[in-house]
């Protein structure tokens, strides 16, 4: 049986004290130890931790006795100013030095070994990753679950510029739970009255933004909304490990996201950045899941089969195959099982019947394999050209092509309907939806387009595949473009287009991948440069990676347009350096001739197995 430590007050370097539970095993001790630390409350419950066998998440207590009963202190700690610790929380920025301090105190206790694990989900990978860039003394291993920003300006805060609303969403929800909003019946009213609808094209600013009646949460929302630039705010430690990785601690990781999470992108880049330079073993997981979701086969509307699941395919159990890393690769168990025996582990979407299941989600399906790269060796870069017909083809476009325009209008943004979204309930959801639908807004549907008829999407499909083709890695959409504006958005998705069948007659549209590119931002994130209104502009729109079978007879769309909200806020349109300019109408073009051809590049993997 377990001993419990409650509330040891843990001090760091600047006089805070942590709030910090530690479950120590039966026995005299030493022990080695495991540390989560948690924004969300050492005693409360998150979403993700469960099993397929038992779908109910296990209260962190009850999890840090599993691991106590296996042999491992488990020490469970708030983060600065949440729950029982003290000072203010500002989200990101005290992780690095609070987890180092943390590791410095452990070392000094009787009951720890010197050897220190360290494991979370989504903000709690967040602090690992922070802390791992000081490379403290006593880190011997950690397990990193969608989270653990490369570079928080490049997904997580931001994407290609535009601002991620659910750093907005996030907040909202955290103050309304907060005990000042509980205490305040006014400041309540005040943040549910707010929407993210109102506040499209406007600034924001300190006492006048969606959170202005929770000043702490505003207070690093609107910093976060004001950095627009690639500034030394989204370089600090914590938020940027993109130039802390010669000094990362060299320790075995696992870095785990999935294809409809935002962490994808940043557990790749820590992935390749550090599986090279460091003897690890470094390990990269990637599911075909919404944020935490792991143990269930569906992400939103689709559903990827009974292989989806981490459970009986990558490990046992989430808990198990986490123990069993620790119990191997820390304490050195050779008898541990070896779960992730190459260096990456990838779920390949796709290759369902397309029909309709038992739970009314499209039946995708899918399977794991394993690689020794990410990319996958076999991936090849094809390029395919935008045609002014509609039609996606390797054919290079001919001269004389007049480009395809539409009106973007900041006050009617492209709705998002699914994609790689965390934290944004219940205004937007994760996950693959048929982009076919109605469109969706703030999760009630409502009569309208479908996103292809509306005249500022534009369409682009490959001819009915004869063979099928896998995508996996990043694609890449290379524009030639124009815009009566000094700065407008360009979006991009990736669609895997089903054919008419008995349950879909219309046929299925699903969403695989999204990029989106501020225009400001083509040519340098530090440096934003106006456009020239009518001039033909070159960029570049990154999408997030995916992995996805395109069967025989499907087609691969790619759509594009200039904006997805309520993922991202709508650009105005307007000149961002005069203050409060209004927002303005686009027209925006897309060039689709010889002198100015606009292509995708598509990853594909040669030798598909069908």
């Amino acid at each position: 049986m377990a001993s419990v430590l409650n509330d040891h007050m843990v001090p760091m370097r600047d006089g805070v004290h942590l709030a910090t539970d530690i479950y120590l095993p039966a026995g005299p001790g030493p022990f080695p130890v495991l540390l989560e630390r948690t924004p969300y409350d050492k005693r409360g419950t998150n979403h993700g931790d469960l099993t397929a066998a038992d779908l109910v998440p296990r209260p962190k207590p009850q999890i840090a006795r599993w691991f106590a009963e296996a042999g491992y202190a488990y020490v469970l700690q708030d983060c600065r100013g949440r729950f029982g610790s003290e000072g203010v929380f500002t989200k990101y920025l005290s992780e690095a030095e609070d987890g180092a301090d943390t590791l410095a105190w452990l070392l000094e206790q009787s009951w720890c070994d010197g050897r220190i694990g360290t494991l979370g989900l989504s903000y709690g990978a967040h602090v690992q990753n922070a802390l791992a860039c000081l490379n403290p003394p006593g880190l011997k291993a950690m397990f990193l679950d969608s989270g653990g920003f490369s570079s928080a300006y490049h997904g997580g805060g931001r994407q290609g510029g535009a601002f991620e609303l659910k750093q907005l969403t996030w907040a909202r929800k955290h103050a309304l739970q907060s005990p000042e909003t509980a205490a305040d019946p006014a400041r309540r009213a005040a943040l549910e009255q707010e929407s993210i609808e109102q506040w499209i094209g406007r600034r924001w600013r300190l006492g006048h933004s969606p959170l202005a009646a929770a000043p702490e949460y505003e207070a690093y929302v609107v910093e976060q909304w004001d950095n627009d630039r690639l500034t030394d705010f989204w370089k600090q430690r914590g938020i940027y490990a993109l130039d802390s990785y010669a000094d990362y601690a060299d320790v075995p990781a696992v870095h785990m996201a999935s294809w409809y999470d935002p962490y994808s992108q940043t557990a790749i880049d820590n992935f390749t950045a550090l599986a090279p330079i460091k003897h690890g073993p470094i390990k990269l997981v990637l599911g075909p899941w919404t944020h935490g979701q792991r143990s269930v086969t569906y992400a939103g509307d689709a559903d990827f089969g009974a292989e989806a699941v981490l459970d009986g395919h990558v490990g046992p159990d989430y808990f198990t195959l986490r123990r069993d890393w620790f119990d191997r690769h820390m304490l050195g168990r050779e008898d541990a099982p070896e779960h992730l025996p190459a260096p990456v582990r990838i779920f390949v979407m796709g290759g369902g019947s397309g029909l309709r299941t038992a739970e009314g989600r499209l039946d995708h399906g899918g399977r794991w394999r394993d690689e020794q790269a990410w990319p996958p060796a076999r991936a090849r870069d094809v390029a395919m050209f935008l045609h002014r017909d509609g039609s996606l083809r390797e054919t290079p476009p001919a001269a004389g092509i007049e480009p395809l325009s539409y009106d973007f209008d900041p006050a009617d943004p492209v709705p998002t309907i699914g994609g790689a979204i965390a934290s944004g309930a219940p205004v937007m959801f994760a996950g693959g939806y048929d982009q076919r639908e109605t469109e969706t807004l703030f999760g009630a549907r409502h009569p309208g387009r479908a996103l292809a008829d509306r005249a500022d999407v534009l369409v682009f499909e490959t001819e009915p595949l004869a063979r099928d083709v896998e995508v996996t890695g990043n694609v890449v959409a290379h524009l030639h473009i124009a815009s009566s504006a000094v700065d407008t958005d360009f979006t991009i998705k990736l669609v895997d287009v089903y054919p008419p069948n008995s349950d879909y007659p219309q046929g299925y549209a699903l969403n695989l991948a999204h990029g989106i590119l501020r225009a400001r931002f083509r040519n340098s994130f530090e440096h934003p440069q106006p456009l020239e209104p009518g001039k033909v502009h070159a960029l570049t729109v990154r999408a997030f990676p995916t992995s996805n079978l395109f069967r025989a007879g499907h087609r691969i769309r790619i759509e594009v347009s200039s904006s997805n909200f309520p993922h991202f806020d709508v650009n105005p349109n307007s000149d961002w350096r005069v203050a409060d300019a209004p927002p303005v109408v686009a027209r925006n073009s897309v060039f689709v001739d010889r002198d100015h051809p606009s292509c995708v590049a598509l990853p594909i993997v040669a030798d598909t197995e069908g």
